[in-house]
């Protein structure tokens, strides 16, 4: 059993900016499986497939980025999924806009909901596919605006192959194994 979670926040006025891009990758691969997002439990959306062989919840928390830990950690209870077979989606702004890393653990950096999930599961050991926003390029810019702020137009088409990469990705690790995703996908 895996769960697949992309962070972001709820609400319309959040679609399609930097900080919600994991959630844009958990809404694309519903609909490439023909899954609905429409159970409301352990303050999240989410719905169930198959991949591998292998159960897989595919998960938005409802929480606010900051509170992730607070969804993953019901579900984590409940169905008793080990942490390794919880991967993390999340935008970051320290690579490349639309570059991926994939690591099997690590600290949060100075993401806040990835800090939320560490603290709520007491453990760093579960996949992550960091998906790069970029930073802004003013370094006086408050970053809170730029990763709540939305894509530009010549952003969509990079940020839409990293949408596309990342589903991937994550389906690679739930069949293949997490070494096979990182050799894959992890480029310099």
């Amino acid at each position: 059993m895996y769960l697949i979670a992309g962070l972001g926040n709820p609400g319309r006025e959040y679609d399609m900016t930097r900080h919600n891009i994991g959630f844009e990758v958990i809404d694309y691969m519903a609909d490439k499986h023909k899954v609905k997002l429409n159970k409301l439990k352990f303050k999240a959306v989410y719905g169930e497939l198959i991949i591998g062989g292998e159960k897989v919840y595919l998960v938005k928390p409802q929480t606010y980025m900051n509170l992730s830990g607070e969804s993953i950690s019901e579900f984590w209870r409940f169905f008793k999924i080990p942490t390794e077979n919880i991967i993390i989606i999340n935008d970051d702004i320290d690579i490349p806009a639309g570059s991926l890393r994939i690591r099997q653990k690590g600290s949060a950096g100075t993401h806040n909901g990835l800090k939320s999930i560490i603290y709520h599961l007491r453990s760093d050991a579960f996949p992550r596919i960091r998906i790069g926003v970029g930073a802004p390029q003013n370094k006086d810019y408050d970053l809170a605006d730029y990763v709540l702020g939305k894509f530009t137009r010549d952003d969509i088409p990079v940020m839409e192959k990293a949408i596309v990469q990342a589903a991937d990705a994550a389906e690679t690790i739930v069949a293949d194994g997490v070494d096979k995703a990182m050799n894959r996908f992890n480029r310099k």
